[in-house]
């Protein structure tokens, strides 16, 4: 009989993992595989090839993208989600064959968006990003010149939720909206686009989906009843009828770590953390396991009608919605899509694309799958670097029906540690290289200063904002990819794009306020 209780461990370390908010089952799960070689397979990636675009399975979104395929095919793969559609409405027809340029993918796009459900890894804590050694890490000069603004923000923010930290720092020096604040009202405001375009009061892009901690869920479920009244939330919540702050959530648990390999197999938990008998460490088990803990999400989502999701990082502003794509998959019922944009001297945390040892698309994460040095060497040799922008747009539909597969096969990194709390191994999965699973999907080549604005640190998020660029100290370089100023002057425009875009916001003074859904209904006659 399986003992559920302790699942094996001893009672007195199974209190302590309880204690310290482990999960008991999946860290006895992954123990037990590893120590009975399931894991021995996965071998480190490696790198045979840096891909290009090629215009089929690489598309460069950036340049007008257009799309020539099948009529019939085209209508078939709508009529399938339920959307009977003239496919003249959208493309030129000449024959048989349909093309699509990219208004007619964005409008096609916004009456899909009833068939799509928008989800947020949002189960980091920020200790990390507002972490005093690691900023200054970064850069010294730059953290110095930006230390009272990182300081602000800081106050600002919950101790282990980024999500609801402060996106950026408005030119007067105050915290802006947080990253969830804006995602929820980016939802409402392409909502309110598709209700427009359409005349009907569809909630079309809720329920928001999202896999929160335990260390976080209960500071982010307190703080969406307080969003309900947001100035940036509330009124286009009334607008749209749809109360975006209502989300299906996944709680991620800690895994224990486990022994160092020096001290060989089997794997036993590690148990001596800091030297004290019976003290155990809990480690985040990757957003990879997102596949585990929102499955029963993912299968509610497809029994309520969805047919994609989006997938991406909370503390990414340049995802949201982009119908564009969501076009591109539904026409071609591809399996999913993923967007890439080149590295830049702030993209240190995250994975590349590459062709890996089996001649497979790949995402190789800097860290755990690939090292710094390496894709250091490829770039000095001039190759430009495919950077992760942790956007997955998936086909509910075959993710569901995949679910097991790709649960058991997603690569389990173990990794030894050496730190204050002693010689440790742990484990992690890292979310994307879901693609070395998949056979027909779409990489998205991408503008990174729209799709990917990113914030690993507090100091990328404060680059963006702007913060100290007239400060005669700010570092530069004669080198593109590593002059600070070239790229916080890039960003910063990005960012204040996608705020007049994507988020409804326009600069009043030295703030930026939201505009009011009339004032979005009169940019979306006019082309917005």
């Amino acid at each position: 009989m399986i003992d559920t209780e302790n699942y094996g461990f001893p009672p007195e370390l199974a209190q302590s993992m309880r204690e310290q908010k482990i999960d008991l089952r999946l860290t006895r799960k992954i123990l037990d595989k590893y120590n009975q070689g399931a894991y021995d397979h996965i071998k480190p990636v490696e790198v045979s090839e840096i891909p290009k675009v090629d215009g089929k399975t690489i598309i460069d979104v950036t340049r007008n993208p257009s799309l020539t395929m099948d009529v019939e095919t085209a209508r078939k793969n709508l009529a399938r989600l339920g959307l009977e559609v003239d496919v003249k409405q959208f493309a030129v027809v000449s024959g048989s064959t349909a093309t699509f340029n990219r208004k007619g993918l964005a409008t096609l796009g916004i009456l899909l968006y009833p068939y799509l459900a928008y989800g947020i890894l949002n189960g980091g804590s920020a200790s990390s990003y507002f972490d005093r050694k690691k900023n200054k890490s970064f850069n010294p000069v730059l953290y110095r010149i930006c230390f009272n603004e990182s300081e602000t923000l800081k106050q600002s923010a919950p101790e282990k939720a980024k999500g609801l930290a402060p996106a950026f720092i408005n030119p007067d020096g105050t915290p802006g909206p947080s990253f969830i604040e804006l995602k929820m009202r980016s939802l409402l405001i392409e909502t309110l686009r598709y209700q427009w375009q359409t005349g009907t009061r569809i909630p079309a892009l809720a329920p928001l989906y999202q896999m929160t901690s335990v260390h976080n869920d209960t500071a982010i479920q307190t703080a969406y009843k307080a969003y309900r009244s947001s100035l940036y939330l509330q009124p286009l919540i009334e607008a749209t009828g749809t109360d975006i702050t209502q989300t299906m959530t996944g709680v991620q648990p800690m895994l224990a770590a486990f022994t160092h390999s020096k001290f060989g197999r089997p794997k036993r938990i590690f148990d001596e953390a800091w030297g004290k008998p019976n003290q155990v460490l809990p480690m985040p088990g990757g957003h990879g396991q997102n596949f585990e803990i929102l499955k029963d999400i993912y299968r509610s989502l497809l029994n309520q009608g969805k047919r994609y999701i989006y997938l991406g990082n909370v503390d990414n502003l340049g995802y949201t919605v982009d119908p564009v794509c969501l076009a591109l998959i539904a026409l071609q019922h591809k399996q999913a899509g993923f967007e890439f944009s080149f590295r830049t001297a702030v993209d240190i945390k995250g994975g590349i694309l590459i062709r890996d040892q089996y001649n497979r698309l790949n995402c190789a994460d800097i860290g755990p799958a690939i090292s710094p040095d390496e894709v250091l060497r490829a770039e000095s040799l001039g190759t430009d670097i495919l950077f992760n922008c942790a956007t997955g747009l998936f086909d509910l539909e075959y993710l569901v029906t995949n679910l097991d597969r790709i649960i058991d096969n997603l690569p389990v990194r173990i990794s030894d540690q050496d730190k204050d709390a002693g010689m440790y191994s742990q484990a992690e999965q890292v979310t994307w290289e879901v693609i070395s699973l998949l056979d027909d999907f779409l990489i998205f080549g991408v503008n990174k200063y729209e799709r990917f604005l990113a914030a690993k640190l507090v100091l990328e998020n404060l680059m963006a904002s702007g913060i100290g660029l007239d400060h005669p100290d700010y570092p530069t370089s004669d080198d593109p990819k590593t002059d600070l100023k070239a790229i916080a002057l890039q960003l910063n425009r990005g960012l204040e794009n996608r705020l007049e875009s994507v988020y409804g916001m326009k600069k009043s003074g030295k703030r930026w306020i939201p505009l009011t859904p009339e004032e979005l209904l009169e940019q979306f006659r006019h082309g917005f």
